[in-house]
């Protein structure tokens, strides 16, 4: 019995250290995230438009909203150097996004109102091509169709990930420069990766980060 004993106290006491080491290992992990995360967040602007309601029909608007003020303002934004920059273009534009959105609106006859802004909203973590960016609070313009109660859809506005595919390949030449030019070599490192297995572990990662994060807030 004695044995038994030894041998199940030595097991619990090797199961915490190896539970103490890992949660030790993870905040390490955590805590680098969101250092390096409060200085890139700055420099991006996401896009984030909620739909009316998760009904089929409010879902499918969304998405018509959302490829329309695209089109419109990638172009504008392809010139610009900074995030400032963006924010300016974008603040410039709200009228014409505004109707835009309201022709689309119309056009597949319905009559939401909409609102449109720029403002920080929560993210979780999300992957685009070959970028992966933690969960956290971003800036974003935002665009609220009607009662902007359903499913919501956000992309990378600047530097412009919104239209790349988000499964396959790596992001194009052109934004993957904009990126460099945007973020330090370390920030770069953080959120992009070439392979397709560098993408799943570092979103793992950013996962179980964002959970620990929310435990620690509660």
């Amino acid at each position: 019995m004695n044995k038994i004993k030894l041998r199940l106290i030595i097991l619990v006491l090797s199961l915490i250290s190896v539970i103490s080491l890992m949660t030790i290992t993870i905040s390490g992990e955590v805590n680098n995230i969101n250092s390096l995360s409060e200085n890139y967040k700055d420099k991006l602007i996401r896009f984030h438009v909620i739909a009316n309601s998760d009904s089929d029909e409010d879902q499918e608007l969304k998405l018509k909203v959302r490829d329309a003020v695209i089109e419109y303002l990638q172009p504008k934004l392809l010139k610009s150097k900074s995030i400032s920059q963006s924010e300016e273009i974008i603040k410039n534009e709200y009228d014409q996004i505004e109707r835009i959105s309201e022709n689309i609106i119309k056009e597949n006859g319905y009559t939401y109102d909409i609102k449109v802004g720029i403002e920080y909203s929560n993210f979780p973590t999300k992957q685009y091509s070959s970028v992966v960016l933690p969960a956290g609070e971003y800036k974003a313009l935002k665009i609220v169709i009607g009662e902007g109660t359903g499913k919501n859809w956000w992309c990378v506005m600047f530097p412009p990930l919104c239209f790349i595919d988000e499964e396959n390949g790596v992001i194009d030449k052109a934004t993957d420069e904009k990126l460099k030019e945007v973020l330090t070599e370390e920030e770069y490192n953080l959120i992009t990766h070439k392979t397709k297995e560098e993408v799943s572990r570092v979103e793992v990662k950013f996962k179980i980060a964002e959970i620990i994060d929310s435990i620690l807030k509660n």
